[in-house]
């Protein structure tokens, strides 16, 4: 695109004037389909929005066999060629993964391409390397559908919330993960089961490690975390647990006090007794109240809630997955980069400013929901209290049930250092007088 070109998109030239876009598609599955759909039957809108055309110079598949559905002659399975096409303005990713989509993007990017992806393992990873090659070349970077597909929450947090500060991200990241503890708070059905019901209704992947082992989680957390904290996050710094040791018995423990269990993605800012600030994210099941905003987010759906100290409190709520929520996110970025490029203006760059320590799990305040097995017999609640407060945990609440010769004891504890709770329940389960420790689940709210 020649500089007599860069005008204003709000100018009023005819579509024949306007100057054009030309976009190279990498990776065309469930996403990149939508994606061609859109372009496709809402060109006259985008242009109108973008104040250019945008057209498809080039899709990269693997096996263009696959694909009889799209223009023969926009078909490649080179896309290490087409992203450095000197036809092609902006690339956008949609393959997944890190190599060789890494050396794609960083090749396009030095040869002056502006790149959309929905990449979030490559960004947890390697986002440094891809901001600096952008600022390098002074194109864009854009990835809104790499966390809560269609949500609009990434650009908030790198513009909108730019003026304030924020102290804390906690959200449902991930919609399978979310449908298998909807589903088991609702009908009572073990881990198991409901996953494979998962399976067949679509929810899961064949292969459902990424998402109930929470390495998806972890790579949203990690993108979250940096541009909420304007610090370099990657997906090794988040602590990650999944799903699979959830249990039924652990819903309904959780139902006794008016809460429910959900895989949370929390990044916080976290501040040291002396002033010293570092963050941490972390990512693993949560017992929260059934009256705080996420507990009622059920099935697929994701919704990530911000605090801020001007802003106070915002929730972002929507699909977060599926081909044309996915798109519309894609779309949405593809937009704002046209329009960057047809005025000659840059989009937000890395804020890596602050460059916080991140903390370690074992130094992060958390708190303990316990469930043991034990004799039923007198001095036994002496004996785990006492092994709490040996670590300098304090005890927020007791329950207790008898039965036959045993008794089940639950304890919910006050915030105290994660290691700190660790080591506890490690002593308790040598303790004579507990059977056995039957559940360890972290919580969050105040209500106990």
């Amino acid at each position: 695109m020649s500089p007599s070109d860069k005008r204003s998109p709000t100018d009023k030239r005819s579509p024949a004037d306007r100057p054009t876009i030309r976009v190279a598609l990498l990776g065309c599955g469930t996403v990149g389909t939508e994606v061609v759909r859109l372009l496709t039957e809402q060109a006259d809108e985008l242009a109108a929005r973008a104040g250019a055309t945008v057209e498809l110079a080039g899709i990269a598949v693997r096996r263009p066999d696959k694909h009889p559905e799209l223009p023969p002659g926009l078909v490649t399975d080179d896309a290490a060629a087409l992203v450095v096409r000197d036809d092609v303005d902006v690339v956008v990713e949609l393959v997944g993964g890190i190599e060789p989509v890494r050396d794609w993007l960083l090749a396009a990017l030095a040869a002056g391409k502006s790149v959309v992806t929905a990449n979030k393992a490559l960004l947890a990873e390697h986002s440094a390397d891809l901001f600096e090659a952008s600022d390098a070349a002074g194109v864009d970077l854009y990835f809104e559908a790499a966390v809560a597909g269609a949500i609009p929450l990434l650009r908030p947090l790198r513009e909108s919330l730019a003026g304030d500060r924020i102290t804390r991200v906690m959200g449902i990241v991930n919609g399978t993960t979310n449908y298998i503890l909807s589903a088991m708070d609702n009908t009572g059905a073990g881990y198991a089961e409901t996953l494979d019901e998962a399976g067949r209704l679509g929810y899961a992947e064949a292969d459902p490690t990424a998402d109930v082992d929470g390495y998806d989680a972890a790579s949203k957390a990690a993108i979250l975390a940096s541009l909420a904290f304007h610090t370099r996050v990657t997906a090794k710094d988040v602590h990650r647990e999944g799903i699979a040791d959830v249990t039924a018995a652990d819903l309904v423990a959780a139902r006794v006090l008016g809460r429910t269990v959900k895989l949370l993605a929390i990044c916080e800012r976290v501040t040291a007794d002396d002033g010293a600030e570092s963050v941490s994210a972390r990512v693993h099941p949560v017992m929260i109240p059934r009256s705080h905003q996420l507990a009622g987010v059920g099935g697929a759906f994701n919704a990530v809630y911000v605090e801020a100290d001007a802003a106070g409190e915002l929730m972002f709520y929507g699909q977060g997955a599926g081909g044309a929520p996915t798109a519309s996110a894609v779309l949405g970025d593809l937009v704002a980069v046209a329009r960057n490029r047809v005025v000659g203006g840059r989009g937000p760059r890395e804020s890596a400013h602050a460059a916080l320590p991140v903390r370690p799990m074992g130094q992060t305040p958390t708190r303990y929901h316990v469930s043991l097995d034990v004799a039923d017999r007198a001095g036994v609640l002496a004996q785990v209290a006492q092994a709490f407060a040996g670590h300098g945990v304090s005890i927020a609440a007791v329950r207790q049930r008898d039965a036959n010769d045993t008794a089940s004891l639950v304890v919910v504890t006050h915030l105290a250092p994660d290691a700190a709770l660790q080591s506890t329940v490690d002593e308790i389960a040598k303790l004579d007088v507990v059977h056995q420790v039957v559940s360890v689940m972290r919580v969050e709210g105040e209500d106990a």
